[in-house]
């Protein structure tokens, strides 16, 4: 679990239905989410189960299940899991219970895991960081795996109560990071988010380097060294610049819907490793199985070291095409593309803008908008693009 009020009631709930039905059950928390993927592979687990509502407040809460193999469940598994919901709960006899303990010292095994990680023998001596673990399951690992590298470590977000997990702090809310970085002088910052599964960083200058350039820093150290394999995979969100900064270096960039699951299913389909979305959300499907915060940063600071270039020398590789998003309140949810008139505006504003911009629309999985996003080399014709396309949804929506 991670560090929310709530998480302590789910997993005594888990705990009890689980031994009830006859499963012995592992607990161990706070620990972030690919720190759960890793330990259901390592003590060869049937399932993994993580109760977190990733970067939400902490009055949300949630499950997210892991298969065998730690990797995240199928859309078909989850429906079909939701479907028992309705039913009466399997428990056996008393002779047939399971078992529960505690192992919360296994969280080693996942500090190691991530700093074999890097290069053997490197380490992170004289190089001062600002961690910010967003007050949620990291705050003892992250700080604890980069100390043990020989990191100076100031921590912030790191004093979780329970209900300020994500609160000003974290991936979501970067801004006393970026204050701090450049006011302790260090060489940059790390934020994950509340259940340590999403990276962004910053720089000394105090400036966000989000998942794009990110991506960018470790694909481009992989294809220097000889070691980068199939394409990059981003989402149709993913900033221009990173397909444009990918191409100088000649790498195969790909686009999948947005969605985790969605990445790491293209990057599987063509082989590829190293891919992930513009909140940080990055996979590195050589070293883990789903996303991991603590194990991408330490794949960008191995970069800095092997490198000695800081993280805005390296970050500055990637161009950054400005986007403007509007999301457009409809009655009901529809496909934009279906409507004519709507896309008859796309059409226009991309032929607008030639090669050196493109239009994303999409329904919000989550709430009755239309998400209009347009990008282009200048702000001024994503504005007057963007304002362009969202009037006519909202003519058709009305």
């Amino acid at each position: 679990k991670d560090t929310r009020l709530s998480g302590y009631m789910f997993e005594a709930a888990l705990e009890a239905g689980s031994v009830a039905a006859g499963v012995n059950v592992m607990l161990i928390g706070p620990l972030p989410t690919p720190g759960i993927a890793y330990l259901t592979r390592k003590f060869q687990c049937s399932f993994g189960v993580v109760i977190s509502a990733s970067h939400n407040f902490y009055d949300d809460n949630g499950i997210k299940f892991f298969d065998a193999d730690g990797g995240k469940l199928s859309d078909e598994i989850e429906a079909s899991i939701e479907a028992e919901l309705d039913r009466d709960p399997i428990t056996r006899s008393s002779k047939d219970l399971g078992r529960a303990s505690r192992v919360d010292k296994s969280r080693r095994h996942y500090q190691d895991f991530c700093a074999e990680s890097v290069p053997k023998g490197m380490t992170l001596e004289g190089m001062k960081l600002v961690v910010d673990c967003a007050n949620g399951a990291g705050y003892k690992v992250v700080p604890r795996t980069l100390a043990d590298l020989g990191a100076e470590i100031i921590p912030i977000g790191c004093s979780p109560n329970g209900r300020n997990i994500n609160d000003g702090c974290g991936s979501t809310a970067p801004g006393l990071l970026q204050l701090t970085v450049p006011g302790v002088r260090a060489a940059a910052g790390v934020a994950l988010d509340g259940d340590g599964d999403r990276l962004v960083m910053v720089d000394g200058l105090g400036r966000i380097v989000d998942g794009d350039q990110l991506i960018y820093i470790i694909a481009t150290a992989r294809k220097r060294a000889g070691t980068l394999r199939g394409p990059v995979v981003g989402t149709i969100m993913s900033n221009l610049g990173l397909e444009v900064g990918l191409r100088e270096q000649g790498i195969e960039f790909k686009r999948a819907k947005v969605g985790d699951r969605y990445v790491l299913g293209m990057l599987r389909e063509h082989s590829g490793e190293v891919g992930g979305e513009t909140s940080g959300h990055i996979l590195l499907l050589d070293k883990t199985t789903t996303g991991d915060a603590l194990m991408a940063a330490l794949q960008v600071l191995a970069v800095m070291r092997e490198t000695g270039r800081s993280l805005a020398e390296l970050a500055a590789g990637m161009p950054r095409f400005p986007q403007t998003m509007i999301n457009v309140k409809v009655a009901r949810r529809f496909d934009p593309h279906a409507v004519p008139e709507v896309d008859e505006a796309v059409q226009k504003v991309t032929r607008d803008l030639g090669g050196d911009g493109r239009v994303v629309l999409r329904p919000s999985g989550t709430e009755p908008v239309i998400r209009v996003m347009v990008e282009a080399r200048e702000e001024a014709d994503t504005l007057r693009c963007a304002e362009e396309i969202a009037a006519v949804v909202r003519r058709v929506a009305s």
